[in-house]
């Protein structure tokens, strides 16, 4: 009998020991954000409405219809005045970049985001332990992580991931690669590096389609430093709850809408195709559709199911009665504030209305628009910046991520604030008390309007014309 109980207690204490052994395994592989850092470009690369209009008045190929869909894009998208360009646009040479053009804009923002990043949080180059690097439109040889990995005499050993052509979702990617390396090796610092290289990637064809990307993208960059340490966690921000990665490559709609291509008279651009708004609200449609039950509680799934049966079963009867019931997932009972990609003003009003969001919600992606244009991957790192220098992230707080990105990718993830956040405000530091404006409006219909009256027929820009 009693070795029978003598079994019986050390099969219940080898099934104990097996639980907690999982769940200490699973606490060395939560991924935390220690800190960030956005880069900000010095004030002599600032793009106001003069110069904006001085680059458009040089490119060439434009014509009286091209000045006028320009106008009325650049009017229209939410961008302001103190976004910044690379220095190719200030030296007048944006049609003929090399490759050191693309290379050194990358180094500035490397040598300044990460050195701070490193100063700031106490950590050696030495003890990062895995980089990622992604930036889509620059592919060098060596690649820009090895330029980071020689710049700052990294290990040998450091695990190292270079990403390119995966467009302004390559955050989240990196961010899921960050995570998955940390589910098998433990105590681990990670280096993500993330921005877009615009130097050797202006358009100067006249193809619309493709001159629309002159006008949203702007320099930008963050370095984002992680870990698994479960003694860090104290310290960190955030903590990554769940990621949802959907890709429509293989919908040849999806595939084509958002692509680097050449124009009819071979000058290589980005193109923005027709069906890029419906091939971004189907891949979104999607990505929710997996996330959603990962981070609503279960009484809004439960609300959801019922208001959608409710309204199937009435359907025929409300159908001449003014309408049927809306059946919309309320995000908000999961989440506190939501970090949007800022692809543009279509982009955020349109996430604005599939998620029933309000102005307060949609404030920091429109104020990172206004600011500092569409920055690529690195957009929503500006976009939580502007939350935290306003002192919205409170500890416990859920802040859900969502980006979309040429292939076509919709990625999404949920952070849970660990710490209350705000001391230091990152790249808003200096500007948060101007916004939000009283006004999003640009000048540029005040200074340019007169370009919508002209006639085709006549019109001709004067060789002494000048924007400044």
């Amino acid at each position: 009998m009693e070795l029978l109980t003598l079994f019986y207690a050390l099969s219940i204490f080898y099934l104990l020991f097996m639980i907690w052994k999982r769940f200490d395994e699973r606490r060395d592989q939560e991924c935390y954000i220690l800190d960030y850092e956005c880069y900000k470009p010095t004030d002599d690369r600032k793009l106001n409405t003069a110069f904006s209009g001085e680059i458009i008045r040089r490119t060439k190929n434009l014509g009286l219809r091209e000045y006028q869909f320009l106008l009325k894009a650049i009017v229209s998208s939410g961008i302001g005045e103190q976004t910044y360009a690379p220095r190719i646009m200030f030296s007048g040479r944006e049609d003929c970049p090399t490759l050191s053009d693309g290379i050194s804009e990358m180094e500035e923002f490397f040598h300044d985001s990460i050195q701070k990043i490193l100063s700031r949080s106490g950590i050696s180059p030495s003890q990062v332990d895995v980089l990622v690097v992604n930036v889509s439109m620059l592919a060098a040889v060596p690649s820009l992580a090895a330029r980071i990995i020689n710049h700052y005499k990294m290990r040998e050993d450091v695990k190292v991931y270079n990403l390119t052509g995966m467009g302004c979702s390559a955050s989240l990617i990196s961010v899921d690669i960050v995570k998955n390396i940390f589910k098998s090796r433990k105590n681990l610092y990670a280096l993500l590096v993330t921005s877009e290289s615009l130097s050797p990637n202006w358009y100067s064809g006249n193809d619309r389609s493709m001159i629309l990307a002159n006008c949203l993208f702007r320099s930008g960059g963050c370095a984002v430093l992680l870990t698994n340490k479960r003694e860090l966690k104290h310290k960190a921000m955030l903590k990554l709850k769940c990621l949802v990665r959907t890709h429509h490559g293989a919908r040849e709609e999806s595939y084509n809408c958002c692509i680097q291509t050449e124009d009819d008279q071979g000058k290589l651009g980005f193109h923005l195709g027709k069906s890029l708004p419906k091939a971004a609200t189907r891949s979104f449609v999607d990505n929710l559709r997996v996330i959603a039950p990962k981070i609503l509680p279960v009484r809004e799934l439960l609300r959801f199911m019922a208001v959608t049966l409710f309204k199937k079963l009435t359907r025929s009867s409300t159908s001449t009665k003014g309408g049927t019931p809306k059946s919309v997932v309320n995000f908000k009972t999961g989440v506190d504030h939501f970090c949007l990609h800022t692809g543009g003003k279509a982009v955020i009003d349109g996430i604005g209305m599939s998620l029933d969001l309000n102005e307060y919600d949609l404030e920091p992606a429109r104020m990172t628009l206004h600011r500092f244009g569409n920055t690529s991957a690195s957009s929503l790192w500006y976009v939580l910046g502007y939350m935290e220098a306003k002192k919205r992230l409170k500890k416990g707080d859920r802040v859900f991520m969502i980006s979309f990105g040429a292939g076509f990718k919709c990625n999404s993830c949920l952070w849970e604030v660990v710490r209350d956040l705000g001391e230091d405000g990152n790249v808003w530091k200096e500007d948060i008390n101007e916004y939000p404006p009283v006004s999003l409006a640009n000048p540029f219909i005040e200074k340019y309007g007169w370009i919508q009256q002209e006639d085709p027929s006549t019109f001709k820009v004067p060789d002494d014309y000048r924007c400044v």
